[in-house]
């Protein structure tokens, strides 16, 4: 049946790692015995717990691998601006929580992530509902999982329900020791 098939798809994609999954993945991991309908709402419900404020704006986590995290954001009234558009903060938001949550199913237990150099370049205006898909090389990834302290700059590309690309994001990201124990 279709859950079966997408908890043994997981399985394999987990298997085919050559590192130990991380605390992130870990728990997404947990989430395979959820039933395939009712997945990605427990998932949002995990990763929101893990930073409130996403929970706040309303971000749908549409996929998380190690290679490509996808989210979205609805043009609801708490998110807009004075012209009835995304505001620009929130659309900051959600390049950031793509791009973080990208280095955060890579980083190792031993270290904490922190953003550390943005930019954002308005190009065009845009309309309604918004993506953000962020990726990171083999090479990225690599990095990541070899030292304990580094930074790499993630790809972003925000679009919005046209396909329009209204924004250029940079984002960099950095990864320290953690200063506390890693937990399981």
């Amino acid at each position: 049946d279709e859950h079966r098939q997408a908890r043994a798809q997981l399985m394999a994609e987990l298997r085919a790692v050559k590192h130990p999954p991380n605390r992130l993945e870990r728990q997404l991991e947990r989430l395979s015995d959820v039933p395939s309908f009712a997945r990605i709402w427990y998932q949002g419900v995990v990763l929101r717990r893990a930073v409130p404020f996403n929970g706040t704006a309303g971000i749908d986590f549409l996929q998380m691998s190690r290679e490509r995290v996808e989210v979205s954001l609805k043009n609801e009234k708490k998110v807009q601006n004075h012209i009835g558009g995304i505001h620009a903060s929130a659309m900051n938001l959600l390049a950031e929580t793509a791009t973080g949550m990208a280095v955060g199913m890579n980083v190792r237990d031993d270290c904490l992530r922190l953003a550390k150099e943005l930019s954002m370049a308005f190009r065009k205006r845009a309309t309604g509902a918004r993506k953000a898909v962020a990726t990171l090389t083999a090479e990225q990834r690599a990095a990541m999982q070899a030292s304990d302290k580094g930074e790499v700059q993630v790809k972003v590309t925000v679009t919005d329900e046209a396909g329009v690309e209204p924004v250029e994001c940079a984002f960099t990201w950095a990864w320290v020791p953690s200063s506390r124990p890693a937990k399981n």
